[in-house]
Parts: C-alpha cells; structure tokens; sequence
C-alpha cells in the first residue's frame, strides 16, 4: 500500500477506470437484490414500504468500497460490521418513523441475514473474476511507470493489488543500469527513460505515471515533452507522496495549482455533516441517560467529599485549550504541570468512582461538551495538557491529532489501545490509530466506532 495513502488513491481512483462502476455500485446492488429476493421468497407484494426501504438502503450503501480486510476473516468481520451499523440505522429510522409495523417480519429476517453473506461472497468473488471480465471485454488499461524508485515499487504494488482499478501494469522505465536497480521481476524493466514515448505509441499505452524524484526537474520536462505526440493519459507522482500525508488533496489558489499536505478530513460540506451527526447523537444520548446522570451525580455526593463534576484543561482543534467536563471519580482533582495516569488499583480512585470508570460514566458529561461545539462524539481522546506537552516531544506527528476535534470515544479505543498508556510504544500506537482515523473518516466509521464502543464498554476492558 502507497505511504501517501490518501493522495495515491485519488490518482488511481479514477472515475472513469472501468471497474469504479463495479465498485461503488456492488454494495449497494447486493443489498437490494437480497431485498428484492426475500420478498418475493415469501409472496409479498415489491411496493409501498418495500420501495422506500429500498432507497434508504441504496442511499447508506452508496458508494460501495473495498473492505479494508487482507484474510478472509478479516473481511467477514468487515462486512459484518458495516451491515451491523446500517441495521441498526434502519432500525432507529423504524422506529423513529413508527414504521416497522409495515413490513413482514419474515422478509425483514431473511434479508438481514442473508445480506452480510452475500456481500461477503461479492466482495470474495469479485477481485478474481473482474480482471478476467475487463480483459476478455478489451476494456482493461494498460500503464507503464517512469521512475523505478521506492515510490514507484509502491504505486506498481498498489496497481496489482487492486484489481477493481481494471488497470494492467506493464513494468517500468528507468535510466540506472540493471545493477543499480533491485526487487524487480525479470522483465519488468522496459527500457530506459527515452523509449517511453515510443513505448506508449507502440504498445497502446494508457497511463503513465511518472514517480521521479523532484530534483530531476529537467529530466521530467524533456520526458513530458516527448510524452505530448502519444494519447496516454499522464500522472505526475512526485515524492512528497512518500510522506505520510492527511487528507492530502490538489486546490487553486487564484488559479495556481496546491497540494494539501496535511488538512483537516472536515472541510465544507464533510464539517456540516459531522456536526450535524454529533449534534443528534448527543441530544438523543443526554436525553435518554439524563436520569442515570442525575443518580451517579447523587452517588459522588453521597460516597465523597468534593465536587461532582471534575474540569480538565485539554487540547481541542488546533491545539486551542479546552475545558472537558468529567464525573469525579477520585480523591484529587489534578490539572496541573504533572500529571500521573490513572493505573489499576490506583488508591487515588474512590469506591463508588471505580464502578464509574468501570463503566465509563464518568465520560457522561462529554456529551455536554458535544453540544457546546468542543468536542465530537468520535475522535482522538483528549489528553490532559500536561500529557501533550511531553508526547509530543516524543512521538513524531503526535499534534495532528489536533486537527479535529477530540472525541467521546475513538478508533484507538475500540481498537484495544483503551486505558493506560505505561509505556511509549502504547501512546505510539494510539496515536497511529488517530491518524488513520483522520485519513479514512466517514459518517459510516463513526457509526461503526460507536457501535463498536458498546460492546468495549459492556467488556469493560481496560477500565480503570
């Protein structure tokens, strides 16, 4: 997989690559089709309910993706929970709506079932016969590679290992000898730098990536200069995309052209969305657990002296500091320049205050803190500032974290990095898991994340 992820996808994911149809259309296509089939299996009618079910599910399923799993049991269990989060969305639209009466519970069972295996067979099936299907329909692209460096061994790895991208790779062109050059397949050198024009026209060429590093800015202007007398289509992939980018993408600023090397995943219409989301799951949770808070409220008071709520300074979005609110759970109230991590068995905890983080009720209040615009629902997990300071020393990209707001839970914590961080290599980790969170987020994530928090929390793993 390429080190700059998220910008490499945008330039194989092309809109017309012939098996992007394939892939966005698969999820959803598979879930109505089991629709359609449970339906009919037990004699009812494919109208009314049954046709508005159907657009909900085409909208929460569309556009389809690869699951990110590389075994079999990994992409069951990726299936799995995707589906897992759309039921429970259909079923809170159900019964929010007053409308679960109007299906045939029967049809509805079948198919919620018979879905997960379905789209599991797809996503199985699929990767083997697309590629043979393209090529037998003469539809397959072809693409050559100028530059065998480490960037172009990734993009080469990235090509093969996706085939929904209906692209062929060919090999590369490189002007070093073949002594200099090592870690390709016999073959895969096609020749030096000044035979790709002449290549591409040849050989029926469709894409050419050019993987160069920078510094050969000669050597690439002459290349593209000979590249204007063929019809391929051309990607320049200089090697800034080695660096681990976030939310990398091009912009004009008054017409000249930017890279993002390092932006926020909520920008225009994705921070309306999140917003919007975090505003309704916080009201709606609030709503429902107001009166556990008022009784574990009632049970700090009565178990111990001191206040109910604990007030932490953390950092928030763009390392601006914030206030998190926090049920007290122990004896002290620490917000100073040191800081010490709560530990198992730590005897600063009160009685009544482990059952809270048992539990994680003493993160309720957050929820307050969601709807006040400081925090999401899902995102990194705030750390003391104390701690920031002193990581962020230690771990190298530890204050992108920063560029969106912290979360209530996050992927590290239903990811098993939940609790205390004893070491560095565990900080490590976590931060790895709010960085990929930062490049791969989608409303969908965030739904799975908090699906996946309840049965964390019901494990209490690591609560202490």
């Amino acid at each position: 997989m390429l080190a700059a992820h998220s910008s490499s996808r945008h330039l194989l994911d092309h809109p017309l690559a012939p098996g992007a149809l394939v892939q966005v259309a698969l999820d959803p296509l598979v879930a109505v089709s089991a629709l359609l089939v449970s339906t009919f299996a037990f004699g009812e009618s494919f109208e009314g309910p049954y046709l508005i079910l159907t657009l909900i599910v085409f909208s929460l399923t569309f556009p389809g993706s690869c699951p990110k799993g590389t075994s079999i049991r990994a992409l069951a269990g990726d299936v799995l929970t995707s589906w897992l989060v759309i039921v429970a969305l259909l079923l809170l639209i159900g019964w929010a709506t007053r409308t679960l009466g109007a299906f045939d519970l029967r049809v509805i069972f079948a198919w919620v079932l018979a879905t997960p295996v379905a789209l599991f067979a797809a996503h199985l099936v699929m990767p083997v016969v697309l590629p043979r299907l393209l090529a037998a329909e003469g539809v397959q692209r072809t693409a050559v590679i100028a530059g065998e460096g480490e960037l172009g061994r990734k993009l080469a790895e990235r090509i093969q290992s996706t085939p929904y991208l209906g692209i062929r790779f060919a090999g590369y062109f490189d002007d070093r000898s073949p002594e200099r050059i090592g870690g390709v397949k016999p073959g895969e050198i096609l020749g030096s730098l000044n035979e790709v024009a002449e290549y591409a026209k040849t050989h029926r060429v469709d894409l050419i990536y050019i993987t160069m590093p920078m510094a050969s800015q000669p050597r690439i202007l002459k290349l593209l200069e000979e590249l204007r007398d063929t019809t391929a289509s051309i990607y320049f992939t200089p090697d800034i995309f080695l660096f681990d980018l976030i939310q990398a993408r091009m912009d004009t600023i008054g017409g000249m052209p930017v890279v993002a090397v390092c932006e926020t995943p909520f920008y225009g219409i994705n921070a309306l969305i999140k917003r919007a989301s975090d505003i309704a799951l916080a009201s709606a949770i609030l709503a429902l657990v107001s009166p556990l808070m008022l009784a574990v409220a009632i049970g700090i008071k009565l178990s111990s002296p001191g206040p109910v709520l604990f007030k932490q300074r953390r950092y928030g979005v763009d390392g601006r500091k914030i206030i998190v609110y926090k049920f007290r759970t122990m004896t002290v109230l620490e917000d100073g320049e040191v800081i010490r991590q709560a530990t198992h068995d730590d005897r600063r905890v009160t009685r009544f205050g482990a059952f809270l983080r048992q539990f994680s009720l003493d993160e309720l209040p957050q929820f307050i803190n969601v709807l006040q615009g400081r925090m999401s629902v899902v995102g990194p997990r705030p750390h003391a500032v104390a701690h920031n300071e002193m990581y962020r020393k230690l771990i190298r990209g530890y204050m992108i974290r920063h560029k969106v707001k912290p979360g209530i839970t996050g992927l590290a914590q239903v990811s098993g990095l939940r609790g205390e961080t004893d070491t560095l290599d565990k900080m490590k980790a976590r931060i790895e898991c709010d960085l990929a969170y930062l490049r791969d987020w989608s409303l969908q994530l965030d739904l799975q994340i908090v699906l996946k928090t309840i049965f964390v929390v019901l494990k209490k793993q690591h609560a202490y």
